[in-house]
């Protein structure tokens, strides 16, 4: 049986891949509970610099299963309600996996990027997009509100107003839109899509492991400290990595007009 979702190790990055390209890699219960393993693993493994997430086929991923919410369907109300609440529920621990992992998370977009596509796509650190990408929330065609904290990341990056207009009305948007509004880093040709993702993963992996490590969390945090907490978690990280060799070999690079070499394995 074909795993739903692929795990790949290539030096420090490590490469995740939605793996239902028939049906537009729709969320299933499989690959949800894959999500919810593998970025619990990949949170830990201390040889892991940077995590890409990708779709297979023409599509990053298009939703949640519709063929899975249609077996639901001839369940009592109160029995559908606490299913797909449990079902949620256990989903949002990938979720959190995500902001929380350590390492920064990639997502390398094309194609539908829709439902909860979208909402993995904004738990994500950095999204780089195709120029065929398209995007929208869905979830009002299915008289359903947001999972995958869609309602927590869209005003966050896009303010409160356009995230309104972008869950109640569901609409369509493309690739430059995205760019636009902040949800994507970078849009790119199809056909350079590979390359420029390959190119930003390597760009994070080979950073200093600390500071990328702490400046994801600087930023991850910081819409929830007061400036006064924030300040002093500054000054701690940037004690922090004042103390580590990879400091020393940034000053010392920069002193001689090289690229700073930081060390793999710290």
């Amino acid at each position: 049986m074909t795993s739903p979702l692929l795990v790949e190790r290539a030096g420090s990055i490590a490469t995740l891949t939605l793996n239902r390209p028939d049906a537009l890699n729709a969320l299933d219960p499989a690959m949800m509970d894959a999500l919810v393993r593998e970025t619990a693993g990949l949170s830990i493994d201390p040889n892991i610099r940077c995590v890409v997430i990708r779709g297979a086929g023409k599509h990053f991923m298009a939703g949640g299963d519709i063929r899975h919410f249609a077996s639901q369907l001839e369940l009592p109300p109160a029995e559908r309600q606490r299913s797909f609440t449990d079902l949620i529920g256990r989903l949002h621990a990938a979720i959190e996996q995500l902001h929380r992992m350590p390492q920064p998370v990639l997502a390398r977009v094309h194609g539908a990027v829709a439902g909860f596509g979208l909402s993995l796509m904004c738990a994500c650190d950095l999204a780089i997009a195709a120029q065929d990408a398209y995007f929208t929330s869905a979830y009002r065609h299915l008289g359903l509100t947001p999972d995958g904290g869609l309602s927590y990341a869209l005003p966050r990056l896009i303010g409160s107003k356009k995230a309104m207009e972008m869950l109640l009305l569901g609409e369509r948007f493309g690739a430059e839109e995205a760019r636009r509004l902040g949800l994507v880093n970078r849009v790119v040709p199809e056909a350079e899509l590979e390359r420029a993702t390959a190119a930003m993963a390597d760009a994070l992996a080979g950073g200093s492991a600390l500071a990328t490590r702490n400046g994801k969390r600087l930023l991850r945090e910081s819409l929830s400290q007061s400036l006064s907490e924030q300040l002093a978690a500054e000054a701690k990280s940037f004690g922090a990595c004042a103390a580590t060799g990879d400091f020393v070999e940034g000053v010392r690079a920069f002193l001689e007009k090289r690229a700073p070499r930081f060390d793999p394995d710290a």
